[in-house]
């Protein structure tokens, strides 16, 4: 479905992506982890065309992506970001039709995806006839999966959408993504710093350090079977703040 082959990116002196090679089988959920500036968010950017790897190959099904393949392998994808990137002036339901709208689908069938997504990411009518600032964090990040979806892409690329809530609307969010990604069945590709997170929807974890893949792998091979000390620390981080926590609780 979607591949990387020896991918790098330079910004300046820094090697954000430096030589990754990694498949996202279709129809599973991978997940990129890692602490910051480890390139998460770039090879996201990468597999959205966003950016432009200055050497190797990004393919969707099975196509280099690049300047002729772009407009036409865009519009199999979502692509959902960590501030939702809403357009203020438009209304929930005007963002989330907007594509659609562009590329003259009939107010029919746009009216019927909008309803189903809507159903799906539990989101209410009343709420999508608002505008962004009207909307709290979480009804934002729904309207957001919902323009993701809208155009019914194969392959969905989130980049750490759960990040600026707060916990209570975090965990919800993640039982209506994890519903989403299991009914639909689609290629995902997500970024978070949280493993716990990583865990509960991944299928693959893919943890990076200095813009290279330390270990790939499940969950569990990644706490039984660390590949260098780098595993091992940070999953020992991710582990510590629970530990202080039930500690001062007891």
């Amino acid at each position: 479905m979607l591949s990387f082959t020896d991918v790098g990116r330079r910004f300046g002196a820094v090697n954000a992506v430096d030589g990754v090679t990694l498949v996202v089988p279709s129809g599973t959920t991978t997940v990129l982890i890692g602490p910051s500036g480890c390139g998460k968010s770039t090879l996201l950017r990468l597999a959205t065309g966003l950016e432009k790897p200055d050497r190797g190959v990004v393919c969707f099904h099975d196509e280099p992506l690049g300047a002729e393949t772009l407009p036409r392998l865009r519009q199999r994808m979502g692509y959902v970001i960590q501030d939702g990137g809403l357009f203020p002036h438009l209304t929930g339901a005007e963002n989330v039709t907007l594509m659609a709208r562009y590329l003259g689908w009939g107010a029919g069938r746009i009216t019927a995806r909008q309803a189903l997504l809507a159903d799906l990411v539990q989101l209410h009518s009343d709420q999508l006839n608002r505008y962004p600032l009207e909307l709290s964090g979480g009804q934002r990040q729904r309207v957001c999966l919902m323009r993701a979806l809208m155009l019914d892409p194969d392959l969905l690329l989130l980049d750490e959408p759960l990040a600026a809530l707060d916990p209570l609307i975090r965990v919800d969010l993640q039982e209506v993504l994890r519903r989403i990604f299991t009914t639909l069945g689609k290629t995902v590709l997500l970024v978070t710093h949280d493993l716990a997170e990583a865990a509960y929807f991944a299928g693959q974890i893919v943890l990076l350090r200095a813009g290279r893949v330390v270990q790939q792998g499940a969950v569990r091979e990644l706490l039984e079977q660390p590949a260098e000390p780098f595993v091992e620390q940070f999953v020992k981080a991710q582990r510590e703040p629970l530990r202080l926590l039930a500690e001062a609780i007891t």
